[in-house]
């Protein structure tokens, strides 16, 4: 289905789910409110769903992997061919992502939406690859509309094809080598705040290399003039494939009601690319965590989306996202499994 008339299908939350939900939170056997944000979060899910009882015991991890022109600029600590090296790993199985998820119960489904190397068909990679990568956005687009929109459209086909698996919840993850740079031209371009107030050193990159990096997207901005109220543009001057495969997959699960659990700064930079292109979109975005790259808060703030954790996380890969997973799942089963003052013959407050 085109993009278009997915976003038409996108439904607001469900309140009658969430009143029934908010109601039961208030019949189990606690105070009202006593289990904080795990009560909202088991509300904010039964809206999403559709269901005053959301389960979310099957989940998966969409890892959208691709490489940036940009990085030939010297703005990542890492060289260009680490991405193809860690889609290997997690291929293996060897990376952080696969730890988390492993212990989470979620699959792992990487993607191969732009990586400038060509892979042996390998078992558990999905090679739908765009183009090698995107230009330098430094020195013109990044991409083409076409290929920003072919992106978008194999992470609307990804999600489609795990859902037809079987699936309550998905979470998004990355890897690409200088993604958070066209990550900090969004949302500098989208906030309209400074570059140097929402850069940060990704990889980790000395003083020097942070402002040879803000100087980089500065030149970007002046090239390509993305305009800040037409998303696609914004992701078709300075974006990135995995970004845009990213934005496909949460416009393709809000048109489900599938809940998305955002990742860190590289997947938010993707939300806010999926939010600008269908504002409806943003009521089933759950943000995993508050990442230490510092253009985060303020995507978060512009986006108003409240983080799960805050564990000074800076990986990407879904890493985030995992470890929210537990603490989604944790408020659906008090939810559904915990005892009503009735059911457990407790009296509740008043009662003589």
């Amino acid at each position: 289905m085109k993009l278009e008339e997915l976003i038409k299908q996108i439904q607001p939350l469900d309140q009658s789910a969430m009143q029934a939900a908010r109601d039961r939170q208030n019949m189990l056997t606690k105070p009202a409110g006593s289990l904080g944000r795990l009560e909202e979060l088991s509300i904010q899910l039964a809206g999403m769903m559709a269901n005053p009882f959301p389960s979310v015991e099957r989940k998966a991890i969409i890892v959208m992997a691709a490489d940036h022109g940009v990085a030939l600029e010297g703005v990542s600590a890492y060289p260009p061919e680490v991405t193809m090296q860690m889609v290997l790993n997690f291929l293996r199985g060897g990376a952080a992502i696969n730890v988390l998820a492993r212990q989470a119960g979620a699959r792992v489904i990487v993607v191969d939406v732009g990586v400038a190397a060509d892979f042996d068909s390998a078992p558990g990679l999905v090679q739908r690859k765009v183009m090698p990568g995107t230009q330098n956005l430094a020195t013109g687009p990044a991409m083409k509309r076409a290929e920003a929109e072919e992106a978008l459209q194999v992470g609307v086909n990804i999600f489609n094809e795990e859902y037809a698996r079987g699936l309550d919840i998905v979470a998004t993850g990355d890897m690409g080598i200088g993604n958070t740079t066209p990550s900090a031209a969004i949302v500098s371009v989208m906030t309209g705040l400074p570059v140097a107030q929402v850069t940060g050193r990704g990889t980790g990159v000395d003083d020097a290399g942070l402002a040879h990096k803000i100087k980089i997207i500065e030149q970007a901005l002046r090239v390509n003039q993305p305009d800040a109220n037409d998303a696609l543009d914004v992701l078709c001057k300075v974006g990135g494939l995995e970004i845009a495969g990213l934005a496909g997959v949460m416009i393709a699960a809000a048109s489900r009601r599938v809940p998305v659990v955002v990742d860190g700064f590289i997947s938010t930079a993707a939300a806010m690319i999926a939010v600008g292109m269908a504002p409806s979109v943003r009521d089933y975005l759950i943000s995993a965590h508050q990442s230490v790259e510092i253009g985060h808060q303020a995507m978060l703030k512009h986006l108003k989306l409240k983080p799960v954790l805050d564990l000074d996380l800076r990986l990407g890969e879904g890493t985030g996202a995992a470890l929210a997973f537990h603490l989604l799942e944790a408020s659906t089963r008090i939810l559904r499994e915990m005892a009503t003052f009735g059911e457990a013959g407790v009296s509740e407050k008043g009662d003589k």
